[in-house]
């Protein structure tokens, strides 16, 4: 689930560039007509309900994970898995701007890019979705689709707590081995559990989830 950071901002910022040039820079906008002498007044419709954040990619404007805690709970809580866990993972996930056209202009960089706001490759959302309510979705809709990447991330975590052996080292907890398995796979998973010593990558990963706990906790609690 981890991306080398240098080279996914030179990647966008190409991106961002060349689709900015595309369309012509910024537009001017366009003055109001006049108005006439005299006009009646009709009365002003309702305004529209809000959109859900799963309907509108406004979400990612400023993108926090707190803002998802409501479909957090609520995965977490079908999925049988810690909320905290589940938030501190997004926490752990946003490295990357989360923005649905930036992700897909990168999978075209790098096809076996992950994504969603849970960076969730395609081959883990293709095993996860199986027999579950989401079975007809398809991985590319993660980007636009942030509750779907937390219901997905949600199952993926029940079911790698599914591998976590019976006996472990007791080095890690079972949330910590939940995390690394997230990050680097049910196979490294449980050599971490067994007392495999984690590499470089995977104990960035475990450190970063320690520093979001607290944030994760409140949010999900706040």
């Amino acid at each position: 689930m981890w991306v080398s950071k240098g080279w996914w901002w030179v990647a966008v910022g190409a991106v961002v560039v060349a689709a900015w040039v595309a369309r012509g820079g910024d537009s001017p906008k366009t003055t109001d007509a006049p108005k006439a002498a005299a006009t009646v007044e009709t009365p002003k419709p309702s305004a529209p309900p809000k959109p859900s954040a799963e309907a509108s990619t406004e979400w990612y404007r400023n993108y926090d994970p707190a803002q998802f805690a409501v479909p957090v709970r609520k995965a977490a809580g079908r999925a049988g898995v810690s909320p905290q866990l589940l938030m501190a993972i997004l926490y752990n996930e946003d490295y990357k701007p989360h923005n649905p056209q930036l992700e897909r202009s990168w999978q075209h960089l790098k096809p076996d890019a992950a994504f969603g706001i849970a960076n969730m490759h395609r081959a883990a959302f293709d095993d996860t979705k199986r027999g579950r309510s989401f079975a007809g979705r398809n991985w590319d809709e993660l980007p636009d689709h942030p509750e779907l990447a937390i219901e997905a991330a949600a199952w993926h975590l029940h079911d790698l707590a599914a591998r976590v052996p019976r006996r472990t080292g007791g080095k890690f907890s079972k949330d910590e081995l939940l995390a690394l398995g997230y990050n680097t796979g049910a196979r490294n998973m449980r050599a971490f559990a067994a007392g495999a010593k984690p590499g470089s990558q995977a104990q960035s990963y475990l450190d970063d989830l320690h520093k979001n706990l607290p944030k994760a906790t409140k949010a999900i609690t706040g």
